[in-house]
């Protein structure tokens, strides 16, 4: 389901200019409206859910016969990322079997050639939608989109500095997938007798503002439930791109005691990930909590989550938009009630267990089942059934808008909420506290 229209302030653009490359640990995720925080719109948008027929003149058709065309263009890394490409072609394949689409794939040779191959394309005439996969498109789609106003575009995890008719932008309400992401981090340190979590973050950017904000609001949540005393360690390792620096970071802190790491700095947290392996090796009881894509098919034996970034959702939705003729450019914010964010499940986990297999990189001796199976036999052993009835409830209460999340508009008022947070003030994260 498409979520609500929000708009973005000018002053808002400087932070959808920060690249941050995710090759197999996933793009950490980007402004929901630059420098954080959407204004709430006068009007909402309708979302793509229609159950009447198409306005085209057959499922999946345009009025003179041929196929509904749609092109996808991945960022640099392309096919096989295990991240946020290989969720767009979920998406993309499963509209292709829903709406009989004809769909096509394109990756860029590089960052330089991204805003001629997208003009390509558009003089092309050939597309009925064309979509691009990161922010790394933001550029690009903000330069060429007006240039077509006939061609349709979406762009998935970024949005323009104010709408473009013919552009829909969608991006994600990051507190509320990190809220759930605490509860269980937060349950399995207090199981293993330890009383510290943590997060490798990448950049002191907006959107890892609101991660930090719903992480730290779910071990908070959890304590105020539970009696349990839990606190949040959080580290800026300053890059999204460098493994070696999320490895001695997360070194660092396991060194203090904290025993449940959260990856939010894309490639960088992948070291994050061999941290956690070397010293679980070691005798060290520690574990790993992806994001983005299901990641646990790296190490299943220590990580034993993944929030998500629901990529294929955006995709599906831009998609169906354009088959049921309500295409309607502007920013759509995607949570847990529109599907757009979750936690992995056995079939996200055996999915991407799969295309690591394909790929070669499963871990030597495993198959895609015994991914699964190992994950869903540590869970049982780390999580309790009362962590999960408090997600349960948790989730609930945020779909039904019981709960909704204040997004901070400044640094300030970030570390404001955070301090609140700490003193376990949990109204303080929230648009009523």
């Amino acid at each position: 389901m498409r979520g609500a229209r929000r708009g973005a302030s000018t002053a808002q653009v400087a932070a959808a200019i920060i690249i941050v490359v995710a090759i197999i640990a996933g793009a950490a995720a980007w402004a929901l409206h630059r420098g954080g925080g959407a204004k709430t719109p006068a009007t909402t948008s309708t979302p793509a859910t229609s159950t009447t027929s198409p306005t085209t003149s057959a499922k999946g058709a345009t009025t003179t016969g041929r196929k509904i065309r749609v092109l996808v263009l991945f960022d640099v890394g392309g096919k096989g990322d295990l991240s946020f490409n290989d969720m767009a072609i979920l998406g993309a394949e499963r509209a292709r079997k829903d709406f009989g689409v004809d769909i096509r794939y394109e990756t860029p040779a590089s960052t330089d050639v991204m805003a001629s191959l997208l003009r390509s394309a558009s003089e092309s005439g050939k597309y009925d939608l064309i979509i691009g996969i990161g922010f790394l498109w933001l550029d690009p789609m903000t330069k060429v989109a007006p240039d077509f106003p006939n061609q349709k575009y979406a762009i998935i995890d970024a949005a323009p500095a104010k709408p473009i008719k013919n552009l829909e932008a969608f991006v994600f309400r990051e507190q509320e997938v990190a809220a759930l992401v605490g509860v269980l981090a937060a349950d399995i340190a207090h199981n293993l007798g330890c009383n510290k979590v943590g997060a490798v973050a990448g950049m002191d950017i907006p959107p890892l503002w609101r991660f930090h904000i719903g992480y730290l609001y779910g071990v908070k949540y959890y304590d105020e439930h539970t009696g349990a005393n839990v606190k949040l360690v959080w580290t800026y390792t300053g890059t999204f791109t460098d493994p070696q620096v999320g490895k001695q970071t997360a070194e660092q802190m396991i060194a203090k005691g904290v025993c449940v790491l959260y990856g939010l700095a894309g490639l960088t947290h992948v070291g994050m990930f061999d941290a956690v392996k070397e010293e679980a090796q070691h005798g060290v009881k520690v574990y790993a909590i992806g994001e983005d894509a299901s990641q646990e098919w790296y190490d299943p034996y220590h990580i034993v989550l993944s929030g998500l970034k629901r990529v294929d959702v955006a995709v599906y939705d831009a998609i169906k938009s354009v088959v049921y003729g309500n295409f309607s450019g502007g920013i759509y914010v995607l949570g847990l009630k529109d599907g757009g964010l979750g936690l992995s499940d056995a079939s996200m986990i055996k999915y991407f267990a799969e295309l690591a297999a394909q790929q070669g990189k499963l871990p030597k001796g495993l198959t895609p089942d015994d991914v699964v199976r190992i994950v869903m036999s540590e869970r049982k052993k780390l999580i309790d059934k009362q962590a999960w009835n408090l997600v349960h409830q948790l989730m609930n209460d945020i779909v039904s808008g019981k709960i909704k999340f204040k997004t901070p508009a400044n640094h300030d008022e970030y570390l404001a909420i955070i301090k609140q947070l700490e003193a376990g003030n949990l109204s303080a994260a929230l648009e009523s506290g």
